[in-house]
């Protein structure tokens, strides 16, 4: 049932909600025009420059070729032509795929095949890895439109165009792919509407408004950074756009930029006090912010203590997926918490919780969790039996992730598939992996099974601070007290980086590969 307070807010959300993702900027050029909407390093597009050069990009986007359904991969670190870029897809109704430059060929070359991309674009002048990739595919570097050094693919003729949607709830506008816990890349359609949606009731929740200036370095190659440039466009604020993540750079931001907002992985956080303690610097420096968001991975509190300690501010922790353009769950601002919860659900989204075999649980037992809304994916691209499985003929949305309830507050407790059975018992990774990082030496861990004569062990990988003279004996002895004994890992691996995607998710398929490997 929903609360008198929250359908307000969804109809408040929901009130004239702009068609397409390029159209949310439309009243700030016709009412602040000189407001400036993106910066990065070296340059600037006031909404009335962002206009115009959307509209430019759209025209040269048709006349190489692409046309409405078409899919177009914009391979590219953050800045403002790829915002041109996004955007200008969105003006031609064609599809975006933005992909990180720094994944490999071979994985380049899975999205680009799988998707049938009309074509490939490359931001060559700002990313060395794009201009190898750009290189590697033959690409020719032109203007593009406004846009210059440009790296432009060859057409593929053989592309297939979508149906074009006049309903924005139909029409997709970008294409997310997404590896899970698998390592095989999915295809998430995001609609207009799921993007929409999600960005404004973010911003809503977050009082946004024209004054903010929110600091992008979570790449826009991941739904929290398209939903980011998306939201804050939206409220006619300023994009502050890093291509790739430096701590020295963001904490100069913060003191001198009149940063208000920063959306961050706990990677990012860690890496800033990390920058301060080898500086040796007094403090940070707050400046302007006003808030401070986390997500993408499990919180450790230690970190999130010693952050809000620094800041004078809540670390507020969320809880979204790609599958949901992304957001779900966020501790409200003006109600911080001093635990590991999500928060409570965003308005318009629904929740249960159930077993794997689908049956109610328990209130306040763990399974796994069911959300449904206007947020949610279409689906996956050409893969109906995945999407049959993950979304019901209701609309539930099978998220993976085992969860919880607190009253209305949610809890995520680790995913399905990483979920241990160590001798009849359940283990949760996310449990042992915050034992293990509230050490003072443990940067970060993660924590996976591995199969033995019919049973599963825990194994743990963690990741020191550099120096640190801390063996994995010395953990153990740490984790023991803490952890009954079915959840002690029975071998702690100490690496000098754990895998991770750019956004500091740690790739756990990769680290239960390298157990197979070691085997």
């Amino acid at each position: 049932m929903v609360e008198l307070s929250e359908a307000n807010d969804l109809a408040e959300i929901t009130a004239g909600l702009p068609r397409r993702i390029h159209d949310v900027y439309g009243r700030h050029v016709l009412g602040s025009p000189d407001r400036v909407a993106l910066i990065e390093d070296g340059a600037a597009w006031t909404y009335r420059e962002l206009d115009r050069s959307v509209t430019g990009i759209a025209e040269a986007l048709r006349s190489l070729g692409v046309r409405a359904g078409d899919r177009i991969m914009v391979v590219s670190e953050n800045c403002i032509a790829l915002a041109g870029l996004l955007l200008a897809a969105s003006r031609i109704d064609a599809w975006a795929i933005v992909a990180n430059p720094r994944l490999s060929a071979r994985e380049l070359d899975q999205i680009r095949d799988h998707s049938g991309a009309r074509r490939m674009f490359f931001t060559a002048e700002v990313s060395k890895e794009a201009a190898g990739h750009a290189s590697r595919c033959g690409a020719e570097i032109r203007r593009v439109g406004p846009l210059l050094q440009i790296g432009v693919g060859a057409l593929n003729e053989g592309a297939v165009v979508e149906p074009v949607e006049a309903d924005a709830a139909k029409q997709v506008a970008v294409l997310i792919y997404t590896s899970g816990t698998t390592g095989t890349p999915k295809g998430v359609m995001l609609t207009h509407e799921n993007m929409l949606i999600s960005a404004r009731t973010t911003a809503y929740i977050r009082k946004m408004d024209a004054s903010d200036k929110i600091y992008i370095v979570l790449p826009i190659s991941h739904i929290v950074g398209i939903s980011l440039l998306i939201m804050t466009l939206m409220t006619g604020a300023t994009v502050r756009l890093a291509s790739k993540y430096d701590p020295a750079a963001l904490a100069r931001a913060i003191a001198e930029e009149g940063i208000t907002i920063l959306n961050g992985v706990p990677a990012t956080y860690q890496r800033l006090l990390e920058y301060k303690a080898v500086k040796g610097l007094a403090a940070l420096g707050r400046g302007s912010l006003r808030l401070l968001a986390v997500a993408g991975a499990p919180l450790d509190l230690d970190l999130k203590s010693r952050v809000e300690q620094e800041f004078d501010l809540p670390l507020s922790n969320g809880y979204g997926i790609t599958e949901c353009s992304p957001g779900i769950s966020g501790v409200r601002f003006d109600a911080p918490r001093a635990d590991q919860a999500v928060g409570t659900l965003l308005p318009g989204v629904e929740a249960r919780i159930r077993t794997v075999d689908g049956l109610p649980v328990a209130k306040g037992e763990v399974g796994e969790l069911h959300v449904r809304g206007r947020n949610v994916m279409r689906g996956y691209y050409r893969a109906p039996e995945l999407t049959a499985k993950a979304i019901d003929s209701e609309g539930w949305f099978n998220t993976g992730d085992l969860a919880r309830f607190e009253g209305d507050c949610l809890f995520i407790v680790g995913r399905t598939k990483e979920m241990i059975i160590r001798s009849g018992f359940n283990v949760y990774p996310a449990e042992v992996e915050a034992v293990l990082s509230s050490h003072e030496d443990v940067v970060q861990s993660a924590v996976v099974g591995r199969t033995v004569d019919g049973n599963e062990e825990v194994v743990a990988f963690v990741q020191l601070l550099q120096g640190s003279a801390v063996k994995p004996a010395d953990l153990m002895a740490f984790i023991s007290p803490q952890l009954t004994s079915y959840k002690r890992p029975s071998e702690i691996i100490v690496l000098d980086a754990l895998p991770a995607t750019s956004t500091g998710k740690i790739l756990k398929h990769k680290l239960a590969e390298s157990l197979q490997q070691r085997a």
